[in-house]
């Protein structure tokens, strides 16, 4: 047979990526989630005053989840670019901003350090901005699917550093939590 695979094919190896990440990015991001009670499960976080923009507590597992799909499917998509230059460079820096991602929630939620998970949440941001540029070059659709994501940790990153002006001393109002909820 030929050395150039047909439309079919290369969707079949698109797909056979994209099963392996999206329930990867799925499930740690779910375990990292998990690992500290978050939400209306974590009496330090009911305890802080939050500010007016805060979401409903059901909108942030129907966004992450969303997101981690949208994520996935990015990174499927830059897997599936063999060959491609930048590639090595353009998972490396997604990996790091995700690395990031999930040490946000224990870092706030587990051990309520607002400053901390702010630092990490501007990092990470930065990361992320710099991977979809190394995604776009490769895959122009990869980089659109980071953009919402771009938005949320955004948007994330303002509510955390407004929750730190509303509540200096954050970390001390309740005793850290050690209990995973992983069982």
């Amino acid at each position: 047979m030929g050395g150039i695979a047909s439309k079919g094919q290369l969707r079949l190896s698109f797909l056979r990526w994209a099963i392996v990440t999206v329930p990867l990015i799925l499930l740690l991001g779910f375990a990292s989630g998990r690992a500290y009670p978050a939400g209306s499960e974590n009496a330090w976080y009911m305890a802080l005053q939050k500010p007016s923009a805060t979401p409903p507590g059901w909108v942030f597992p129907v966004a992450w989840t969303s997101l981690y799909i949208l994520l996935g499917l990015a990174v499927a998509m830059i897997l599936h670019a063999r060959g491609a230059t930048g590639r090595a460079l353009a998972l490396g820096v997604f990996a790091a901003q995700f690395v990031l991602n999930l040490a946000w929630t224990p870092l706030f939620f587990g051990l309520h350090r607002v400053d901390a998970a702010l630092a990490v949440i501007v990092l990470m941001l930065a990361l992320a901005i710099l991977a979809t540029v190394l995604f776009g070059r490769i895959r122009p659709l990869a980089a659109w699917l980071m953009v919402p994501y771009l938005v949320w940790i955004s948007f994330a990153g303002v509510l955390t550093w407004r929750i730190g002006q509303l509540n200096p001393g954050a970390e001390t109002l309740v005793p850290a939590s050690h209990t995973s909820q992983m069982l």
